[in-house]
């Protein structure tokens, strides 16, 4: 588990206007690398809110499997400890910021991202993460006690749709992790990596050309009703993956993306798929 301490929102866009830009960043880490004392992280030594525990290599690399990591990627690590899975998402080609209370844990990062020619993508900041703007975000991964994945919840859920949230090893209660994954070869603890998928909000009604679509939503489950010549049918098989929807309704089955107050997409009916829209009722 990783520690965390403040800063303006301010400061975590000019960071990554650092990695978008390069900014001649590198020569200032270097510079900063070589005033680095010889740190030593020791596991279970105190930080602001959690004692440091470093997540195993091998379930770093799960986790960024899972949350299917690309160069076009740009990845915020709550709570970055030694810098592994920044630096580690660096070498995978995407942009990576690290958010970390302890200023001689970003030092060690600052100096390792040098030493392993990541500098230019992987970045470190030492920041309080719940007073950071890091919702530019398209994978945001943690270590961090279940209290504290709790605080966080709501500015998570209010991230882009199709974000991806990656824990090791504690959940978000009764918001269902979209899929988990334990490691057993090269990992002996804190091995459990879990994935959530930002859902679109979906909650209210919605008109189409062919009735009128009511649903209620708990994070990515869906239910409701849909309304069509006066006959009303259940929704079934109801779920948001991102900005992904699907659902049954009167033996058809839709599938569609949600973009703002519309959704777009085919329905299956009879084995013939035909387009259908919607667009979210004025309230």
């Amino acid at each position: 588990m990783k520690a965390m301490g403040a800063v303006r929102s301010s400061t975590v866009l000019f960071f990554l206007a650092m990695l978008v830009a390069g900014s001649g960043a590198p020569a200032q880490q270097a510079q900063q690398a070589q005033q680095t004392k010889q740190f030593q992280p020791e596991v279970g030594q105190a930080g602001k809110d959690v004692v440091w525990v470093p997540t195993p290599q091998a379930l770093v690399d799960k986790m960024l499997d899972m949350a299917k990591l690309t160069p076009q990627d740009f990845l915020v690590d709550l709570g970055s400890g030694d810098g592994r899975t920044v630096i580690t998402a660096a070498k995978r080609g995407a942009r990576a910021l690290g958010i970390e209370f302890n200023p001689d844990m970003v030092e060690l990062s600052i100096a390792s991202a040098l030493k392993e020619g990541v500098s230019e993508r992987a970045k470190f900041m030492k920041a309080d993460i719940f007073e950071s703007d890091f919702t530019q975000a398209t994978v945001v991964t943690m270590f961090l006690l279940p209290g504290i994945n709790m605080k966080l919840r709501p500015k998570l859920l209010d991230m882009k749709p199709g974000t991806r949230i990656v824990t090791n090893s504690f959940t978000m209660e009764d918001w269902q992790a979209d899929e988990s994954a334990t490691v057993e070869d090269g990992c002996t603890t804190w091995c459990t990596a879990y994935l959530w998928i930002v859902p679109a909000k979906v909650a209210g009604t919605w008109k189409l050309a062919s009735g009128e679509l009511v649903l209620n939503q708990e994070f990515q489950s869906l239910g409701g009703t849909f309304t069509s010549n006066g006959k009303s049918m259940t929704v079934s098989d109801a779920k948001m993956r991102g900005d992904q929807i699907t659902f049954t309704a009167g033996g058809a089955a839709y599938t569609g993306r949600v973009k703002g107050d519309r959704m777009d997409g085919t329905v299956s009916i009879n084995g013939k798929a035909v387009p259908w829209s919607a667009a979210r009722a004025v309230k």
